[in-house]
C-alpha cells in the first residue's frame, strides 16, 4: 500500500521569524511541554467520554440493523466489554497521547500509522491490518486538510521547543496522526471484530474534527501568548505533484527531469549528512545503512563496492586479516577469496560456536564471543588451505563483515542488556555473518526475519532477564534454546530462522497477554488503594484544619481523629465531596467544636440546646453506618454528652495533655498514609522528581543488585509510582523523592531503553560513531595540508 501524501508543510518557513531564532531553557520546554501535553489530555479525556456515549449509541443502531442472533450477540458482547472498561480505555487513550509529550521531549516521537505490526513480529499479509491502515489514512488525511494552516503552525512552535530541528505532523504530539494512533493503541484492550472496529472508527472520525481543532488551537493560541513566535504568519505552500508511486518513486517518463542519483563515495573523507528520522522506517533505515556504506568507504581508502581490485585501507592495521585484503600485504591484490569459500569457513566457526554455547548450565557463566578471534579463526583457515592462501577478501565483503562486527559489538555494551542476555547473543554473530552474504537483503530490510528475530530476542532478554541473577517464564534458556538451534540447523535456508522467529513469538505473545492482565490488575488495585489514600488524606487535612490551634479535650480529639475521620472516608468514597451527606458529615465536627465552648449570650445558649440531642444522634448514626465497636461508641458518646452539659454549666473542659495529643495525631497521620514532607528537598532531588513526571508507562529501572523493575502506573495527584517486576506482579508503591533519592544514591538508574527495535538502534549507534570518527580524520587532513 503507497503511503498516505499531504503537503509536507515542516518545510515551509515562517515569513516573519526564524525557527532557530528564539533559544529556550530545558526548564522552559519542559514547563510548556508540560502545558501542551495537559491542554491535549483534558480535551481529550472529554472527548472520549462523548466518543463512547456516542459508540454505545451506534452499537445499538448496529443490533437494529443485525441479520441474525449471531450477529447481536457478537455486537451485544463488545458493546458489554466497552461499557465494562470505559474508565481502562479512557486512561490508556488519554495515557497514550500524553506519552506522545514525553516521547517528543525524547526525540522519539515518529508515528506512521502502516507500522502496525510491531517490531518485534514477523510481517505476513494481514487484510485487517491493511483496512485499519487506509482507514485511519483517510481519517487522519481529512483533518489534516481541514487544519493545514493551524496544525503548519504548530508544527513551527513546537520546533522551537526541538531546539530548532523540524517538526512534521508524525513528529507533532498534537497532530491528528497521534489522536488516531492513541485510539489504535487504546482499542487493543477489546477483541474487535472487523465490523465492529469498522464502527468504531466511523464513530471516533464524527469526533476527531472538533478534537484536533480544540487541542490545535488552543495549544497554539497557549504558545502564542507564552511567546512562541507570537507572531507567525501563514505561507501557503507550492504544492509538489502528487505521484502516484508514492513519496521518492520514480514516474515513467520523469527519469531525465529527476535529479541526479547521488554517488556512494564522493572521494572525499568527511561527515555524511544525518538521514531524516521523519521518513517510514524501511526508507529511513535503508538510508542509515547508505550512510554507513559511504562512510566505511571513504574512512578506508575509498574503495567503492564496485571496485574491489583498488586496494582498501581497513580501520586496525593489526587486523588478523590484513594479509587477506587486496593491496594491503606483500602479495599484491591476488585472487579475490569466493562466497562460497567464505561461507565454508564460517560454517566450520559456526560449529565450534555451537559446541560452546551447548555446554551444560553448571559448566559456568557463558562467555561473550571475542569477535577478534572469530576473524583470527577465519583468517588461518584461509591461510592453511591452498586454495585461498594466495587469495584476497574483496573490499565489498570486508564491509559486510566490519558492519556485522559492529552490530553485535554495539550489543554488548547496550545498557538495555543484561549481561547474560548480551554473552548468549554474541554467539549469533557467526551465522549472521554467513546469512549477510546469503542474503544480501538482510540488512537492507527492516521485517527480514533474521533481522526479528535478533529484535525478539532482545527484546525479551531486555523484559525477563535480571542483572541481578532473576529469570522469569524460564527466559534465558528459551533464548539460549533458539541460538542453540540457530547454530546447529541454519545452514543457508533463511526458512529456518523464520519457523523460529514465529515459535518464539508465539511463546513470549501468550506470556505477554498474561502478564499484561496481571499488570492492569495489579493497577486496578494500586488505583483502589490510591484512591483511599487520597480520601484518607483529604479527611485528615479537613479535621486537622479544624482542631489545629484549638485545645480541645481528650474525647473530641480521639472522636474527629479516629471514628468520625473514618465516617467521613466512607461519605467521601461513597457520595462524593459535591453530596449533602459530605456536608452534613463535616458540619457535625464544626457543630461539635461549637457545642464544647460555653455560651454567654441566650441565642448561644438556646442554640446550644436545640443542637445538642440532634448531634448526638448524628454521631450515633455515624458510628452504625461504619460499624464502630458498641461498647467504645457508647462510652464516647457519653464523654461528649457530658462535655456538652459542662458547656451548658459555662464551664470549659481540660484540654487534651501535650503528649496525648501528639500520639493521637501521629496515629492518625500514619493511619492517612500522610504525605512526605519535602520541605528539605534539595534542588537536584526536585530537578529529578519534576523529569520523572514526564516519564512514561513502561520504563524500566535498575536498581541496586541489578533487580529491575517497571513504572506500569502513576498517579499524578499524589506523585507515586507503582513499580512491578519482571513477571508484572506489583512490587512496590514509591513517591517521586523516594525514587529520585535511589537514584541520587546511585541505588536506582533508569535504563537507557528507546521505543525502537534493537538493529535500527544499532544501526544509529553505528552511524553515529562512524560520522564522528569521518569528522575527527577530515580534520586531521585539513591540518596536514595547512
Amino acid at each position: 500500500m503507497s503511503r498516505l501524501i499531504r503537503t509536507d508543510s515542516s518545510t515551509r518557513k515562517p515569513e516573519s521569524e526564524s525557527v532557530a531564532s528564539i533559544p529556550l531553557t530545558t526548564e522552559t520546554i519542559v514547563t510548556h511541554l508540560k502545558k501542551c501535553q495537559g491542554i491535549a489530555s483534558e480535551h481529550a479525556k472529554v472527548a472520549f467520554q462523548i466518543y463512547l456515549r456516542n459508540l454505545d449509541e451506534a452499537f445499538n443502531q448496529e443490533m437494529d440493523r443485525a441479520r441474525s442472533n449471531q450477529e447481536v450477540s457478537e455486537i451485544t458482547g463488545i458493546q458489554r466489554l466497552f461499557r465494562r472498561n470505559q474508565q481502562e480505555l479512557e486512561r490508556y487513550y488519554v495515557g497514550y497521547i500524553a506519552e506522545g509529550f514525553v516521547k517528543f521531549k525524547k526525540k522519539e516521537l515518529h508515528t506512521e500509522l502502516q507500522n502496525l505490526t510491531g517490531s518485534g513480529e514477523l510481517s505476513l499479509v494481514d487484510n485487517d491490518a491493511l483496512e485499519e491502515t487506509i482507514t485511519l489514512s483517510t481519517i487522519v488525511q481529512k483533518v489534516d486538510v481541514l487544519y493545514a494552516e493551524p496544525i503548519w503552525a504548530l508544527n513551527q512552535r513546537f520546533a522551537i521547543l526541538n531546539g530548532g530541528e523540524q517538526v512534521t505532523e508524525a513528529s507533532n504530539p498534537a497532530a491528528p496522526i497521534q489522536l488516531c494512533e492513541s485510539l489504535r493503541r487504546a482499542l487493543r484492550l477489546i477483541p474487535l471484530t472487523a465490523k465492529t472496529k469498522a464502527v468504531a472508527y466511523k464513530v471516533y472520525e464524527q469526533r476527531l474534527s472538533e478534537l484536533a481543532k480544540n487541542v490545535i488551537e488552543d495549544i497554539n493560541d497557549y504558545l502564542k501568548q507564552a511567546g512562541v513566535l507570537p507572531n507567525l504568519r501563514y505561507t501557503p505552500p507550492k504544492v509538489a505533484p502528487v505521484n502516484p508511486l508514492g513519496a521518492g518513486a520514480q514516474i515513467p517518463g520523469q527519469a531525465a527531469a529527476a535529479a541526479p542519483a547521488q554517488p556512494l563515495f564522493s572521494g572525499s573523507i568527511g561527515p555524511v549528512p544525518i538521514p531524516d528520522p521523519n521518513q517510514p522506517t524501511e526508507q529511513y533505515q535503508s538510508a542509515l545503512l547508505h550512510a554507513i556504506r559511504s562512510l566505511q568507504v571513504s574512512m578506508r581508502g575509498g574503495v567503492s563496492a564496485a571496485a574491489p581490485s583498488e586496494g582498501i585501507r581497513i580501520a586496525t592495521q593489526d587486523s588478523p586479516f590484513a594479509a587477506f585484503v587486496p593491496g594491503s600485504g606483500p602479495i599484491g591484490p591476488g585472487v579475490v577469496i569466493t562466497a562460497d569459500q567464505l561461507m565454508s569457513a564460517l560454517q566450520t566457526l559456526q560449529g565450534s560456536a555451537a559446541g560452546v554455547v551447548g555446554s551444560p548450565l553448571d559448566a559456568g557463566p557463558l562467555p561473550p564471543m571475542d569477535f577478534t578471534q572469530v576473524l583470527t579463526a577465519l583468517a588461518q583457515q584461509f591461510q592453511q588451505s591452498k586454495t585461498t592462501r594466495d587469495s584476497k577478501v574483496s573490499p565489498a565483503d570486508m564491509h559486510t563483515i566490519d558492519l556485522v562486527g559492529m552490530v553485535f559489538e554495539y550489543m554488548l555494551k547496550d545498557e538495555n542488556l543484561p549481561d547474560s542476555v548480551k554473552a548468549l547473543l554474541s554467539y549469533m554473530h557467526t551465522p549472521f555473518l554467513k546469512l549477510a552474504f546469503i542474503d544480501p537483503g538482510f540488512f537492507e530490510q527492516p521485517e527480514h526475519p533474521a533481522r526479528m528475530l535478533l529484535n525478539s530476542l532482545a527484546e525479551a532478554g531486555t523484559r525477563w532477564v535480571g542483572n541481578d541473577g532473576t529469570v522469569q517464564h524460564d527466559m534465558y534458556n528459551k533464548i539460549k534454546d533458539v541460538v542453540d538451534r540457530v547454530l546447529r540447523d541454519f545452514k543457508n535456508d533463511v526458512r529456518v530462522i523464520a519457523e523460529l522467529l514465529l515459535e518464539f513469538n508465539n511463546y513470549t505473545k501468550s506470556i505477554i497477554r498474561r502478564q499484561e492482565l496481571m499488570e492492569k490488575r495489579a493497577a486496578e488495585k494500586a488505583q483502589g488503594e490510591e484512591r483511599l489514600r487520597e480520601v484518607k488524606l483529604r479527611v485528615n487535612e479537613e479535621i486537622r484544619k479544624r482542631t489545629d490551634d484549638k485545645e480541645l479535650p481528650s474525647a473530641v480529639l480521639l472522636f474527629a481523629l479516629q471514628p468520625w475521620s473514618d465516617y467521613l472516608s466512607f461519605v467521601l468514597l461513597r457520595y462524593g465531596e459535591k453530596s449533602d451527606k459530605w456536608a452534613n458529615a463535616l458540619a457535625v465536627v464544626d457543630d461539635l467544636l461549637w457545642i464544647i465552648e460555653p455560651q454567654t449570650d441566650p441565642a448561644g445558649v438556646t442554640r446550644q440546646a436545640e443542637l445538642a440531642p440532634a448531634l448526638l444522634r448524628d454521631i450515633e448514626t455515624g458510628f452504625e453506618t461504619i460499624g464502630y465497636d458498641q461498647a467504645k461508641g457508647k462510652k464516647l458518646l457519653e464523654a461528649i454528652s457530658s462535655l456538652i452539659e459542662m458547656a451548658q454549666q459555662s464551664k470549659r473542659a481540660e484540654p487534651a495533655p501535650a503528649p496525648m495529643r501528639d500520639k493521637l495525631e501521629k496515629i492518625a497521620a500514619v493511619k492517612a498514609g500522610q504525605a512526605e514532607e519535602v520541605a528539605d528537598i534539595s534542588k537536584e532531588e526536585a530537578k529529578i522528581v519534576e523529569n520523572l513526571k514526564l516519564i512514561e508507562f513502561g520504563t524500566w529501572f535498575e536498581f541496586e543488585g541489578g533487580r529491575r523493575l517497571k513504572i506500569a502506573w502513576y498517579n499524578a495527584r499524589t506523585s507515586h509510582y507503582m513499580l512491578v517486576d519482571q513477571m508484572g506482579k506489583k512490587v512496590a508503591m514509591m513517591s517521586g523523592l523516594e525514587i529520585a533519592r535511589e537514584m541520587i544514591a546511585k541505588r536506582a538508574k533508569i535504563i537507557a531503553g528507546s521505543s525502537k527495535p534493537f538493529f535500527e538502534r544499532a544501526l544509529e549507534n553505528i552511524f553515529q560513531k562512524l560520522n564522528a570518527q569521518a569528522e575527527a580524520q577530515s580534520g586531521d587532513v585539513e591540518r596536514e595540508l595547512k
